[in-house]
């Protein structure tokens, strides 16, 4: 029994190969069921694939988490996840024809087929899909933290070329700068006057674009692979 929490052991065994082994030994059966959450069957170690991507997924979560991540098990929860997106994505490579219910879990009896790139393309696409949603709900709630709303976005958004560059400036600066990330996260606010000294960008634009600006280094510097790619943030593409 720990006293520690699980986020502080990941932590304190990450460079530790014996202690991480033990620690999967314990959270098998919890790397199991989120292999089975994602492709929708039953699986068994020694047998099926998937298992072993996330077992490798599982302890790239532990070598690369930190405290900054949130929660170790939600963390690597989406590590194994993607890992198994990409998979799958791989697995179109193959042109034999299979049963639809392999990749999302119908009756035996099924009688639609499609070849592998078909079924591996729609199931994926769909494991994304679901996947945005569930980030744009951790976005959610982060942005909150700083009294930001999807509606304050909606309505900071960057108009005009000038403001957009202005912004894309300050936003490339800061995600340049890691004591000003750490600055941010900890104060839930901007260091206004050190990004109007280094980019010339007036006191008054940057604190018009506040919400917007935080917004997008939450992004950029989160756990937000798929929201990413998604948003069209403007400024930083």
């Amino acid at each position: 029994m720990y006293s520690v929490s699980i986020n502080e052991r990941v932590v304190t065994i990450k460079d530790d190969e014996e202690q991480i082994n033990r620690f999967i030994e314990e959270y098998k059966p919890f790397i199991a069921s989120c292999v089975e959450s994602f492709s929708g069957r039953f699986v068994r170690y020694g047998e099926d694939d998937e298992l072993s991507i996330a077992l490798i997924a599982f302890v790239e979560a532990i070598k690369s988490y930190d405290s900054n991540k949130g929660n170790f098990l939600s963390f690597a929860r989406n590590v194994m996840k993607r890992r198994l997106i990409d998979y799958y994505r791989k697995e179109k490579k193959h042109n034999h024809t299979i049963s639809i219910h392999e990749y999302v879990g119908g009756e035996e009896d099924d009688e639609i087929d499609l070849s592998a790139g078909q079924a591996v393309d729609q199931f994926s696409k769909e494991v994304v899909s679901e996947y945005r949603r569930l980030e744009l709900q951790e976005l959610k709630k982060e942005i909150s933290e700083y009294g930001i709303s999807f509606m304050d976005l909606t309505e900071v958004s960057p108009k005009q070329t000038k403001t957009r560059k202005q912004y894309k400036d300050v936003i490339l600066f800061l995600l340049s700068q890691n004591d000003l990330i750490k600055y941010i996260k900890t104060k839930k606010s901007l260091p206004i006057a050190e990004i109007e000294k280094f980019t010339g960008v007036p006191r008054k634009t940057i604190e018009r674009a506040r919400k917007y600006i935080i917004a997008v280094v939450i992004v950029m510097t989160g756990d937000y692979q798929y929201v990413k790619s998604y948003i069209d943030w403007g400024v930083i593409q």
